[in-house]
């Protein structure tokens, strides 16, 4: 099995690429005895359904690469050498997480630590494909259009009080505290966001995870920004089924955001 897809742009080519690294719900055959079974039937920390919310975005142009493989046999939007992201006290999984975000044990055994390795042997066989071809969908775009925006697509359960004490707001824009993408290009996003009817935070309680810091680059011509999106705006209230009269309703959001982005890059 592939352990990512590439959704290709349908009409034009826009210098825009979404990656969506945590949608995916599958686990290697080799590894799927390791893990408590009822958790993988329906693992709880997935950003579900978000490659679908998306999926007007190739006939916009856009090219959009999203994860097979579940975030919890790999987490693509982590640091491969495992450095944290945050140092506020919040719960943070790990590259390859032991714990699922609300601290319960994922493994049969109920190791604390993958050891190293296994995570090196994941790091080959599951993230660097991942990011070799984000890498070249990014040089590939810029070169074409002499710019790029990554847009990275996440989501999460409206409640986790293990990471943020409080409901985490409707719409979280991450851009590294300015540094992963050109002024225009937030002030963009955050008045189309910010307009939209749903409530929006700026850089709090995430800032953009290693996908969003690591390619935004601006001064090189390749920006990057991080939406993440409480689950219930698009989903049942249970979280659990996509509701496709709130997703609708989110998807014009999207998609006028994106348009705006676009337009932007176009004209600079």
């Amino acid at each position: 099995m592939e352990t990512f897809q590439v959704v290709p742009s349908t009409q034009d080519k826009v210098p825009l690429i979404l990656s969506v690294p945590h949608c995916g719900t599958a686990f290697p055959d080799e590894l799927k005895s390791q893990y408590k079974q009822p958790l993988i039937q329906s693992p709880d920390d997935t950003d579900w359904f978000v490659h679908q919310l998306y999926d007007f975005a190739p006939a916009m142009g856009i090219t959009l690469i999203h994860a097979v493989y579940n975030r919890w046999v790999i987490d693509l939007n982590r640091d491969p050498q495992s450095k944290p992201l945050y140092s506020d006290g919040r719960i943070i999984t790990g590259l390859c997480p032991t714990t699922d975000f609300f601290g319960r044990p994922l493994y049969v055994d109920e190791r604390s630590e993958v050891d190293q390795q296994e995570i090196s042997r994941r790091v080959v066989l599951y993230y660097e494909p991942y990011h070799q071809k984000l890498k070249s969908l990014l040089e590939e775009t810029k070169k074409q259009f002499g710019q790029v925006l990554l847009w990275d697509c996440h989501s999460i359960r409206q409640y986790v009080p293990t990471i943020h004490k409080e409901k985490f707001p409707d719409l979280i824009l991450g851009d590294a505290d300015g540094t992963s993408a050109s002024p225009g290009l937030i002030e963009t996003a955050i008045r189309n966001l910010e307009s939209s009817g749903y409530s929006f935070q700026h850089n709090y309680p995430f800032k953009g995870g290693y996908i969003t810091r690591q390619y935004g680059k601006p001064t090189d011509n390749q920006h990057a920004l991080q939406l993440e999106m409480s689950k219930v705006q698009y989903m049942d209230d249970g979280e659990t089924k996509y509701d496709h009269g709130r997703a609708d309703k989110m998807r014009d959001v999207l998609r006028r955001t994106l348009e705006a982005l676009i337009d932007r890059l176009v004209k600079v």
